[in-house]
């Protein structure tokens, strides 16, 4: 693991170093949400673990990153890895009910996008030990430890363990990492975050919509799962589809980009029909 950082992160510091953010950023995608908010379940996969959500009546954006590079901020410079995909333009997307926070980690909560996003009329649903983390200027900050509920409305939201872990540096091991079930009285949406293989989502129960993390697994195959190992947990969450997650957007690790989903497809065989959402900033609904 060691070896991977070292091939990969003086590079990305230097490039962040020599060129600004802004200069460098590619233009913004748009996303066309409205066949996501005239829909009871709909999801947009808008690159790394970011993903736009319609679910009972509320707009909900998971562990949004929109910035150019992920990493330290140092005035309007970002010092770590760039981004590969388009980014997007938080003042384009509808607006926000629900910011769901998986972990702390500088690729989960990004702070400039947050700021963005803040808005008095958002409610964060976060990770343990992680709300001192979150810009100001949201409704409401909720920190759910494992095993622990809130209910907005008609949506019921569940903190669900899993394999991986919270810390955004060396010095704060505290800070907790969740998956979330999303479910109302029609529908179910399972939002795994980062997780190894594990056995803890076999208590679902049957998930309309799946969301796992296939990509960042060599050399982490103890905190990332192949997408080998997604296909099964997504089998052990009844999960009708699924969307594949945290590949193809930043280098984190040393698969090739494209093999994340090259695997998954081939392990779905026939059911390849199930895996939603390859394509970047394209629009799911529900059957």
């Amino acid at each position: 693991m060691a070896r991977s950082g070292f091939r990969r992160y003086p590079r990305e510091i230097m490039g962040s170093i020599r060129r600004a953010i802004a200069s460098h950023a590619l233009e913004p995608a748009i996303v066309r949400h409205e066949s996501l908010l005239a829909s009871p379940l709909a999801a947009s996969w808008l690159g790394h673990a970011s993903i736009l959500i319609r679910h009972a009546g509320k707009t909900i954006l998971t562990d949004p990153v929109f910035s150019h590079r992920i990493g330290v901020n140092v005035g309007v410079y970002t010092f770590g890895v760039e981004r590969r995909l388009p980014s997007i333009d938080a003042k384009a997307l509808p607006p926000i009910d629900l910011v769901l926070l998986s972990h702390a980690h500088f690729d989960h909560l990004d702070r400039p996008t947050l700021r963005a996003l803040a808005n008095p009329n958002t409610i964060v649903v976060t990770a343990g030990n992680t709300t001192a983390l979150i810009p100001k200027g949201f409704g409401r900050i909720i920190e759910l430890s494992w095993g622990k509920s809130v209910r907005l409305d008609t949506l019921t939201i569940h903190a669900v363990p899993t394999r991986h872990w919270g810390a955004r540096t060396i010095w704060d091991r505290h800070r907790g990492h969740n998956a979330y079930l999303l479910e109302d009285s029609n529908h179910k949406v399972l939002f795994a975050g980062d997780t190894a293989l594990s056995e803890g989502f076999r208590g679902i129960g049957g998930a309309d919509l799946s969301i796992f993390g296939i990509g960042a697994y060599d050399p982490w195959i103890a905190k990332h799962a192949s997408p080998e190992q997604v296909w099964e947990m997504n089998a052990d969450a009844g999960g009708k589809f699924l969307m594949p997650m945290h590949h193809s957007t930043f280098e984190l690790s040393d698969e090739p980009v494209g093999e994340p989903l090259e695997r998954l497809l081939k392990i779905a065989g026939g059911e390849e029909h199930r895996v939603i959402g390859r394509d970047f900033a394209s629009v799911w609904t529900m059957p």
